[in-house]
């Protein structure tokens, strides 16, 4: 998951990246500026006020991109004046007039920034790239004035430790804790020469993270294998087959097949083709964006966790690992570490079994060969049809990419009273983007608008994502909610139904958590609104969501043969999920891999890394299986070196995970199993309507009465409980 780049200036500064009444407006309040008064605004319509049905929508179908930097520049130049009016104010400190006055502040940057994060991750051409290049130590060295405005900080810290707090609502009160804990966190006590260099570094780290991500970016754009001959596509199926040929004539090149260098490419090839030589090639290419040559990335993260760790010592942690999870679930790295050593030595000796499985296969083919990590998923597959009389080319055409749209919409309805309906008076970025309007289903309420855009295309970074384009509130007014999903299917050819795999589906239901969390939102300030927790916290509700892909309600209802109309036989059904626990050793250790990296490299304090030697011995260490290559190699990995988002964080789809498992649990023990309506009206009350106004642990307890337990996990994953474990 992503979320949207920036927010107002809460959420720019908190993130270092039914609710109670909102509070009295007194004349001591501090009001913005108009955005008419802005510099620059003339002309712009970056700057302009969002208007039109659904309490304004974003001005799309006017981005030019010469208009970013402009609009950037006189946005944050309003939102400075306004946190200039605040901390100058001569009043008293108050509630109203410092917190709720931050949460008014930087709408027009919030607006900007919105569209500025779409482009960044979906429109990116060389003409955004250079802007971005420009922008990113900018908009850091704007942060840190914020946080290191000394009169500001004395407001907040007045305002939170104010006698009258006790009177406040719990919201009022936790949004007063994460201003002053965020701060604080930021760098607000220090001295100015500690703040100075705090504010080099992280306008450092804002370039190095701009020039990873693009980096990679190019690998993915530019780096592509062309097959010209049709016994190259020995052993693929027709839709990859269609899939790869309007890749190719994308790219001018009628006549032959295009393989592009992302995953939902890449995966495919490797479970499916007969031509190892291939597989081979097209592992290698995956596997080494970001290593070589002008968009090889390690220096850039060598310099990276030096300054990470330079950082935290500023800041008084003793890493960077430290620094981030202070404020997470986990609390500690000691605890993530704990967690992720107790799964990684089942899943490794589950790997051990699996390799042995394929390589009997392979052997009995008289294959000639040893399993290496480009015939994994080749040989899996085998295997998956061998033990279980199930091949996902069977699934595959019960898989429609829209009618599971439809499936998931349907699962909102039934858990969250969500209706969608497609909406045409909205202006999209690109046409593949479809826009809905969310209404409450029993009393028609406008509840916000879901965009999709679900396809691959040149300029659009790998992976999928929820952005928030715009956070629901209520404290000085009702303004609803604008979330959108982001994709990379392979198209396949006009007019034919795009048909996904099994995982792909998965990751569809995934994402659409995400989005039904920052949907539900029933919050006063947009600081804590929907998806605004901690991050080993944050994939949980979306990790919740994928269990409803499965059920027979789902299934029946949506997953139809896209010729024949025909509903997936109950029998396919069955094999898949006698298979639900087949190659989690593979799925696991191949995340697991990932997650110790990132946390062992941000141990490391500030020692001289060498990124590739580092990668190497620890795996060694770690004894990872020579046939698994890590699912984010260092010079590849953007949820950690493109932004500090998820560094020293990758734990947290596992620690999520632990309490997905346990939540899913509490449903199929209730009577009404995943479609239990009282366990979902908790679910909704105490986990997707209160974005972060309660502590996420306090509020799991209130669902689930008691802390999630890591056997859920164990048994979800088909690994026996850890020894000693409780």
């Amino acid at each position: 998951m992503r979320d949207s780049l920036f927010s107002r200036t809460a959420a720019l500064v908190l993130a270092t990246a039914a609710a109670g009444c909102a509070p009295v407006q007194t004349n001591d309040t501090i009001s913005p500026e108009p955005a008419a008064a802005m510099p620059g605004a003339a002309g712009n319509p970056l700057l302009a006020d969002w208007t039109g049905p659904y309490g304004g929508i974003p001005p799309f179908h006017q981005v030019r991109v010469r208009d970013f930097e402009p609009a950037m520049e006189a946005a944050m130049a309003q939102q400075m004046a306004e946190i200039d009016r605040i901390a100058a104010n001569p009043a008293a400190p108050t509630f109203e007039n410092t917190l709720a006055a931050m949460e008014s502040a930087g709408s027009a940057l919030d607006r900007v920034s919105t569209i500025y994060g779409v482009w960044s991750s979906t429109m990116n051409g060389p003409e955004f790239q250079s802007v971005e290049r420009t922008m990113a130590p900018r908009l850091a060295a704007f942060s840190d004035r914020i946080t290191q405005n000394e009169a500001l900080f004395r407001r907040i810290e007045a305002v939170y430790n104010s006698p009258q707090k006790s009177s406040w609502t719990p919201e009022q009160q936790r949004l007063a804790w994460r201003y002053y804990t965020n701060f604080v966190r930021a760098g607000a006590r220090l001295d100015g020469t500690a703040k100075a260099r705090l504010s080099q570094i992280n306008q450092r780290l804002a370039g190095l993270y701009t020039n990873f991500g693009q980096n990679v970016l190019k690998d993915e754009t530019d780096q592509f294998i062309v097959l010209r001959d049709t016994a190259e596509l020995a052993g693929l199926p027709q839709s990859l087959r269609d899939a790869a040929a309007a890749a190719a004539t994308a790219r001018n090149m009628p006549g032959a097949w295009l393989i592009n260098n992302t995953r939902s490419s890449i995966d495919p090839l490797l479970t499916y083709s007969t031509r190892r030589d291939l597989r081979e090639r097209a592992w290698k290419m995956f596997v080494n964006r970001g290593e070589e040559g002008a968009t090889a990335n390690h220096e850039i993260i060598r310099e990276i966790l030096k300054l990470r760790a330079e950082r935290a010592n500023l800041l008084g942690y003793p890493t960077h690992a430290h620094w981030r999870l202070e404020n997470a679930m986990a609390a500690t790295p000691e605890r993530a570490m704990q967690l992720m050593e107790a799964v990684w030595t089942p899943a490794v000796a589950r790997v051990r079994q699996e390799v042995a499985d394929m390589q009997a296969v392979a052997n009995a083919e008289r294959a000639g060969i040893t399993i290496e990590p480009w015939d994994y998923r080749f040989y899996a597959e085998k295997v998956r049809k061998e033990r279980y009389d199930l091949d996902q080319n069977q699934v595959k055409p019960y898989l429609q990419l829209d009618k599971l749209r439809e499936g998931m919409f349907w699962v909102a309805g039934e858990l969250f009273g969500f209706a969608f309906r497609p909406v045409e008076n909205v202006p999209v970025y690109h046409p593949d983007v479809s826009v809905y309007e969310v209404t409450d289903r029993a009393s028609g309420r406008h509840i916000g608008l879901w965009y999709f855009d679900p396809y691959a295309r040149a300029g659009k970074r790998s992976g999928a994502w929820m952005n928030a384009y715009r956070n629901q509130e209520r404290y000085a007014g009702e303004i609803t909610t604008i979330v959108s999903n982001n994709s990379n299917f392979v198209k396949g050819q006009p007019g034919e139904p795009v048909l996904i795999s099994w995982d792909d589906a998965t990751t569809l239901f995934h994402e659409f958590g995400h989005a039904l969390h920052g949907l539900s939102s029933n919050v006063n300030y947009p600081s804590l609104s929907g998806t605004a927790v901690a991050r080993d916290y944050v994939e949980f509700p979306s990790q919740l969501l994928e269990h409803w892909l499965s059920t027979p309600q789902v299934l029946q209802r949506f997953a139809v043969h896209y010729q024949t109309g025909e509903p997936i036989p109950q029998q396919l059904v069955d094999r898949i999920k006698r298979a639900a626990t087949f190659n989690q050793g593979f799925a696991t250790v191949e995340y697991l891999a990932s997650a110790l990296i990132d946390m062992k490299l941000h141990l490391a304090g500030t020692a001289d890394i060498d990124p590739r030697a580092f990668e190497r011995e620890t795996l060694a260490q770690l004894g990872m299986p020579r046939e698994i290559v890590m699912r984010h190699r260092t010079p590849q990995f953007g949820h950690v070196f493109a932004g500090d988002g998820y560094s020293a964080g990758y734990y947290s789809y596992l620690w999520s995970d632990v309490i997905t498992a346990d939540a899913a649990e509490a449903f199929l023990e209730a009577p009404g199993g995943l479609y239990d309506p009282g366990v979902a009206r908790r679910l909704r009350e105490n986990i997707f309507s209160i974005g972060n106004t309660i502590d996420p642990a306090e509020g799991y307890r209130r669902f689930r009465g008691r802390d999630p337990a890591v056997e859920a996990l164990m048994r979800k994953r088909g690994f026996a409980p850890p020894a000693g474990s409780h």
